[in-house]
């Protein structure tokens, strides 16, 4: 069963039987909202990039990005770049598995950051969303719709983090600006 959730919500990563997730795939989708010409409605191509950055203590030890696909302990990995998005027809236009068993012990937090490479807005995008998913299953767990319609190019979606002895998951939607994840550093920080 899919958890919709809400900017600020937190649900725990464990199964309905006790146990843990071991495998979890963060999926970004999103179309490009149609734009009202002279000649009718059109749509320009619209490039997201999803990111997650790993967290030690507070502090930022690895990226997984369109340009760095696998993280330097192979526990987090990028599926690739999507320059269009709209491909998945509600699916996932870029994807990051997560192997929570793999993840360091010293690595608390993972942050899941999306912003527009090319500079567009949140003005142009719509049906956006994240989306966390059991990925030795496919079963959808949890589902956060991105706000839209914003002057901002970039938003911090959510984060996977330790909890006691397993992890949690919480929606952010902080609405950012910056085409990279470099950029965006200065928004991430505050919600660790």
């Amino acid at each position: 069963m899919t958890v919709n959730m809400t900017k600020g919500q937190a649900i725990s990563l464990q199964k309905n039987d006790g146990g843990s997730l071991t495998s979890v795939r963060m999926g970004l989708g999103w179309q490009a909202a149609p734009r009202r010409g002279l000649f009718g409605s059109r749509t320009r191509e619209i490039d997201l990039d999803a990111s997650a950055i790993l967290f030690a203590d507070k502090q930022p030890v690895d990226v997984v990005f369109f340009r760095h696909l696998v993280s330097d302990d192979g526990s987090v990995r990028h599926t690739g770049d999507n320059l269009v998005g709209g491909v998945g027809q509600g699916g996932d236009d870029e994807a990051i598995l997560v192997d929570l068993q793999r993840v360091p012990v010293h690595i608390d937090q993972i942050v899941f950051t999306v912003n527009s490479f090319t500079g567009q807005t949140f003005q142009e995008v719509q049906n956006a969303f994240c989306r966390l998913v059991d990925e030795t299953n496919g079963q959808e767990l949890a589902r956060y719709t991105l706000a839209g319609g914003g002057a901002y190019t970039a938003q911090i979606m959510a984060k996977v983090h330790r909890a006691g002895q397993g992890w949690a998951l919480t929606a952010i939607g902080s609405p950012a600006n910056g085409r990279t994840f470099q950029d965006l550093m200065p928004a991430v920080l505050p919600v660790l």
